[in-house]
C-alpha cells in the first residue's frame, strides 16, 4: 500500500485537520521528540533560538471578520470553555484544584497564575497525566519496552507505505531538520510527525534542560515532599495514537512536513489562547482557518473519540478516588477540560462541584 497526499491551496496555507490533530495531541509531542532524539543519538542544538510564531487568530480577525465571529460564537457555546483554573469541592472535603496545563517549556506558560501557585504549594497530593515524566530516562525506557506501539515490528518500512513523491518529500523534510531517514525508517508515521513538528525554539529550550509545565509541577512537588500520582501510563497514551488507522497517520505525516515553519504559528496561537484562558476557542478558531477536505470530519471524529474523549473518561474515573481525599492539585492538558464530555463535566457527574477561578 502506498499513499500519496496531494498539495492544497488554502487560507493561510495551513491544513485544517492537521492543526486540530497537532493541537489536541500536543501532550505527546515532547515525549515523541525525546524518543526520536534517543534513537538517532543526535543531541538537539542548545543555542538560543528565538520563537518566531505569529498569532493566527489576530490575522483571522483582520483578514476575515466573519470567520472570526463564527469562531467566537462556537467557543461561547462550548461548555466550560473559558478558564484554565478550577476549584473542586465536595461536602466534607477540603477543596481541591484543577489546572488545565499546556505541555511546553515556554516561560510564559511555566509561570503559574498566583492563585494556582498558592494552591499547588498548599496541596497534599499532586495529580498529573503520567508520573512517568518525572524521570525522562525511565520514560524513554517505557517507550522502548513496547516497540510495537511506536515502531513497525513486521518488517514494514515507511518507504513501503508512501508514494515515491511523498517519500522524497519526507526525506527532504527530515534532512532539513538534521534527521537521517534511515534513523526513522521503521518508526510509525505518527512518531515521525511528532519528531519534526516541534518549533525550533521549543527544541532548543528542551536541549538546555528546560522542563515542560507538567514536569515542573511534579518536580516541584517532589522537592516539597508531596505525593505525586499519575492518571495514565505512557504506554496507554501511546496506545491511543497507535489505535488510529495508518492512513490517517500517513496523511498527517505529509501534512506536518508541508506545514513547516508554520508550526510556530500554531504553537504561538495556542499559547496566546491558553494564557488568556480562551481554551474553548482553540478548536473553533482553527477549524475556521481553512476549509475542510472530504473525509476530514471522519478523520477528526475518530481521533477525538480515541485520543480525547476516551481518555477524558479514564482521567475522571481515576482522579475521583484521589480527589475524595481532599486538598489535591490536579493538572491535565487544558483541552481535556471543556465540552459536554470534558473532564470538568465528568467530575461533576461524579458528585463534585467544579467552578472556574478567575
Amino acid at each position: 500500500m502506498t499513499t500519496s497526499i496531494g498539495r492544497r491551496t488554502s487560507y493561510l496555507a495551513v491544513p485544517a485537520n492537521l492543526l486540530l490533530w497537532l493541537i489536541a495531541a500536543f501532550h505527546i509531542l515532547l515525549l515523541a521528540a525525546l524518543f526520536a532524539a534517543f534513537l538517532t543519538a543526535r543531541p538537539a542544538a542548545a543555542e538560543d533560538v528565538a520563537c518566531t510564531g505569529r498569532n493566527l487568530m489576530v490575522e483571522l480577525q483582520q483578514n476575515d471578520p466573519a470567520r472570526y465571529a463564527e469562531a467566537l460564537k462556537e467557543a461561547d457555546a462550548t461548555p466550560n470553555g473559558k478558564g484554565i483554573f478550577w476549584k473542586i469541592e465536595k461536602a466534607g472535603l477540603a477543596p481541591s484544584w484543577l489546572l488545565g496545563s499546556m505541555h511546553v517549556t515556554d516561560p510564559r506558560v511555566l509561570a503559574l497564575p498566583p492563585r494556582a501557585q498558592a494552591a499547588h504549594d498548599a496541596a497534599d497530593t499532586i495529580i498529573i497525566e503520567s508520573d512517568e515524566i518525572l524521570d525522562e530516562r525511565k520514560a524513554t525506557a517505557a517507550l522502548l519496552a513496547k516497540p510495537e506501539l511506536t515502531m513497525f515490528t513486521d518488517g514494514t518500512t515507511i518507504d513501503k507505505l508512501l508514494s515515491p513523491e511523498d517519500y522524497k518529500r519526507l526525506e527532504t523534510g527530515l534532512k532539513q531538520r538534521g534527521i537521517p531517514i534511515s534513523a526513522v525508517s521503521r518508526m510509525r508515521p505518527w512518531m515521525i510527525s511528532s519528531a519534526v513538528a516541534l518549533p525550533a525554539c521549543e527544541i532548543a529550550r528542551k536541549a538546555k534542560g528546560a522542563q515542560f509545565l507538567d514536569q515542573k509541577i511534579a518536580t516541584d512537588a517532589i522537592a516539597e515532599g508531596k505525593q505525586v500520582k499519575g492518571l495514565e501510563t505512557l504506554a496507554e497514551q501511546i496506545q491511543a495514537m497507535a489505535d488510529l488507522p495508518i492512513e490517517f497517520h500517513l496523511k498527517s505525516l505529509i501534512q506536518t512536513l508541508e506545514l513547516g515553519d508554520k508550526m510556530s504559528d500554531v504553537v504561538e496561537t495556542m499559547t496566546d489562547l491558553y494564557l488568556s484562558g480562551d481554551i474553548g476557542l482553540t478548536m473553533p478558531m482553527l477549524k475556521t482557518v481553512t476549509p475542510e477536505e472530504e473525509g476530514e470530519n471522519n478523520d477528526y471524529a475518530a481521533f477525538e473519540q480515541r485520543v480525547i474523549l476516551d481518555r477524558n473518561k479514564v482521567m475522571a474515573e481515576r482522579a475521583a478516588p484521589i480527589l475524595d481525599g481532599g486538598n489535591v492539585f490536579m493538572a491535565v492538558g487544558a483541552l481535556h477540560l471543556p465540552g459536554k464530555d470534558g473532564v470538568i463535566e465528568l467530575l461533576r457527574q461524579q458528585g463534585f462541584t467544579v467552578t472556574a477561578v478567575n
